[in-house]
């Protein structure tokens, strides 16, 4: 650091009164005779090791090294042996620290991975399934406009008709049976013809048309068919004709071993007597397949193509 210094005119040293100034000696007497001694402006003489007349100035004390800014502060401690050892000992994270990172970052990933399986559940199983079932009703109409495809019995898997709910805006292609990788994760609905739940196909003279579909996922064609109330039209659309039922019922709760829904006269729809109907079944509460929902519904009309599309798909 450097210390305050007086002006050099007030030095006892310095201006005139170091220098020969008329106050400060009465003349060069004052060292001696012969002209040796004092003179203003300086010494002059003949002094041993000098030249005469050389002017001597007063020395300038060299400027005190400048120190770095974290030396110029208060009193410092000198660093003790080893402490820089154990300070970078001390920043290494323990070993709990390094577990519970491990366990962070198993999380962050967990998460990360369900959210994209559900994505994968409620977003993008839809489109694709809606992708398909589109291309399939699509597949099944110009086959019927080419003649390709005759009434009959239909292999697991093939599309034979297409759904049409109008109030829901539902619009699906119906597959023979109820496989859930071939036909219902397809955006398809199935229809139940095999086994002991197998049911009457649209154009029998009587019986039940029996059909399941996803609720949730999937193209989820069946995931309102709570909203439907007693008169509204579900329409069936075969290569030869259309089929017209009205809802007349809704079961909103049963076990899924309740097989009796699907029976001719579907027990608990509120029909006494055979007729040509119509069972919707899927899966409840939403999101879960622990119970069935059931809807029935009663034929009103079946309508050859050659006539044109119902007044139910017109309006």
């Amino acid at each position: 650091m450097t210390a305050l210094r007086p002006e050099r005119d007030s030095s006892p040293y310095g201006g005139e009164a170091a220098y020969g100034g008329a106050d400060a000696f009465e003349g060069a007497e004052a060292f001696g005779s012969g002209g040796q001694g004092w003179q203003p402006g300086g010494y002059a003489g003949d002094w041993s090791g000098t030249t005469p007349g050389t002017t001597y100035e007063e020395p300038v004390p060299a400027p005190a090294p400048r120190l770095p800014d974290d030396e110029t502060v208060a009193l410092r401690i000198p660093d003790a042996p080893g402490l820089a050892e154990r300070a970078a000992r001390a920043r290494k994270p323990g070993v709990a620290v390094l577990v519970s990172r491990v366990i962070g970052e198993v999380f962050i990933t967990t998460g990360v991975l369900m959210l994209l399986f559900v994505t994968y559940q409620l977003w993008w199983s839809n489109v694709r399934a809606h992708q398909q079932a589109g291309s399939e009703a699509h597949h099944l109409q110009e086959d019927w406009a080419s003649g390709k495809r005759k009434a009959g019995a239909f292999a697991p898997g093939q599309g034979f008709a297409i759904l049409h709910i109008p109030k829901l805006d539902v619009v699906a292609p119906i597959a023979e049976g109820t496989n859930k990788t071939k036909v219902l994760d397809r955006g398809m609905v199935g229809h139940y013809g095999e086994g002991a739940t197998k049911t009457a196909m649209p154009d029998a003279k009587t019986g039940n048309f029996g059909l399941a579909g996803h609720r949730n996922t999937h193209g989820e064609p069946f995931r309102y068919i709570n909203r439907l109330k007693p008169g509204d039209a579900i329409v069936v659309e075969t290569q030869d004709a259309y089929y017209v039922y009205r809802m007349a019922s809704i079961l909103p709760v049963t076990s899924p071993s309740n097989t009796s829904v699907l029976n001719a006269i579907p027990k608990g729809s509120g029909f006494t007597t055979a007729g040509r109907y119509i069972t919707l079944t899927t899966c409840t509460p939403e999101f879960t397949s622990k119970y069935r929902m059931i809807v029935w519904g009663k034929m009103v009309e079946e309508r050859p193509r050659s006539k044109g599309k119902p007044d139910a798909l017109v309006e």
